[in-house]
């Protein structure tokens, strides 16, 4: 997810590291705050791999910075990540987020339509946050306030989520 975040903001623009972290942070950080010690050694593994390049440029009142922009290696392992999001990236719903502020990235609109099916396929299939003797409960199988609250909120979102990405479905294929 960092890298792939990493990897997108700098498609967008070249950034020096306290931008890319504040971006980053405001993306994912209500959900998986990233520090510096897991922030610069991602930038350092990417660079390492030829997907971005650092220069120094003068700063604006302080020292010299680091501002870091994508190669055209980067462009592109953007693009395949982006074209073949793993499983956790369709179903966990941040990884997912992650994918999803940046898709538009992704020139080929039957590609991103092929990601948003994959999600639509997700949210489809029947799931449940408990079981019982290996079979999946329902939320009127539970009588816990607490739970029956999770199966509500859950069922609110999924709905929620499916009638946009069915409405961009539409759009994406009109358009192609």
């Amino acid at each position: 997810m960092l890298a792939l975040a990493i990897l997108g903001f700098l498609h967008d623009e070249p950034l020096h590291g306290y931008q890319l972290k504040e971006r980053i942070k405001a993306l994912t950080g209500h959900v998986r705050a990233v520090s510096d010690g897991a922030l610069y050694p991602a930038i350092n593994r990417l660079e390492a791999a030829g997907l971005l390049e650092r220069r120094t440029e003068p700063g604006t009142s302080a020292a010299p910075r680091q501002m870091l922009s994508l190669t055209e290696a980067g462009r592109a392992e953007l693009l395949r990540r982006l074209r073949t999001p793993s499983e956790v990236e369709i179903t966990d719903r941040n990884r997912y987020f992650t994918v999803l502020a940046f898709l538009r990235h992704l020139p080929d609109r039957a590609a991103q339509a092929e990601v948003l099916r994959r999600r639509l396929a997700f949210l489809t299939a029947p799931a449940t946050f408990f079981t019982r003797g290996g079979e999946r409960l329902r939320s009127t199988d539970v009588d816990d306030p607490f739970r029956q609250g999770m199966f509500e909120i859950a069922r609110a979102t999924s709905q929620a989520e499916r009638a946009w990405l069915e409405k961009t479905l539409r759009s994406l294929l009109d358009d192609a």
